[in-house]
């Protein structure tokens, strides 16, 4: 199986949110791959990542461990510089940024509990991080293929929201969602060949999804490298001609 629709090189890919949860795992998964000749794992603590150490006693220079703090544009910038200086086009580019619960963030269930603070936190991490990301590695991915993956959520979905709650997060990722389909747009005509995807991974068992857990269904709390492995075949699944598109772990599609 292709890494992504049409490549017939070995890659280059970079997975931001790389030191625990899905990032770790995708890291992992793609690493005992062939084809991935090279991998940025990019975190704010990526350096000092036990998880990520071990990774790179194992698989050596094939790893490249970038401290990076996606919020932030000159850090943004800087990991842009690092990885132009070694390579000259990605492959494949996955963000996993994403808070719910933490960093400010909180997870309202009611109007009376907005703050400011806790929807500029949420929004910060969820939404102009992952956008950000794109921006800065723009340059590195003109070339043909490109796929460039975010993890969105179903309650980002308008249009499936029946519950309400949770007003911060689910606004920021269809925020998400609405930047990431119209970016996709901008890069068809930079690049025929690329290709942007949101996708919703499931409920993984994360630290994001742990103050919540009790209420999921059971079978439906999914392992990282199950989440992972899914993600890995949906981007396989999908290249230019879904672009701009939003997709669940079990590849199907999910409404706006």
């Amino acid at each position: 199986m292709r890494l992504i629709p049409g490549l017939t090189t070995d890659a280059c890919v970079l997975i931001a949110g790389a030191s625990r949860g899905i990032g770790l795992a995708l890291c992992t998964a793609l690493l005992a791959r062939d084809d991935v000749t090279q991998l940025w794992a990019v975190a704010r603590q990526a350096s000092t990542c036990e998880e990520l150490a071990e990774l790179a006693e194992r698989y050596g220079q094939r790893l490249k461990r970038v401290d990076c703090d996606a919020r932030d544009e000159q850090s943004l910038e800087a990991l842009a510089s690092d990885v132009r200086g070694e390579c000259d086009h990605l492959h494949l580019v996955i963000s996993t940024l994403g808070i719910l619960q933490h960093d400010g963030a909180k997870a309202e269930k009611a109007l009376s509990q907005l703050n400011l603070a806790s929807l500029q936190a949420t929004f910060a991490t969820n939404t102009f991080a992952p956008i950000l990301l794109l921006k800065r590695l723009l340059p590195l991915l003109r070339k043909q293929p490109a796929t460039f993956a975010a993890l969105s959520a179903r309650v980002g979905s308008i249009g499936d929201n029946r519950l309400g709650g949770w007003y911060s997060y689910r606004a920021s990722k269809a925020a998400l969602n609405q930047l990431l389909h119209t970016a996709s747009i901008e890069l068809k005509r930079l690049n025929p060949a690329s290709t942007v995807l949101a996708i919703h991974p499931g409920t993984t068992d994360t630290q994001l999804s742990q103050p919540f857990q009790a209420n999921v269904p059971e079978g439906q709390l999914f392992e990282p490298a199950f989440s992972a492995d899914r993600i890995i075949e949906l981007i396989a699944a999908h290249g230019p001609d879904d672009s701009g598109s939003f997709w669940a772990w079990d590849n199907k599609p999910i409404v706006w």
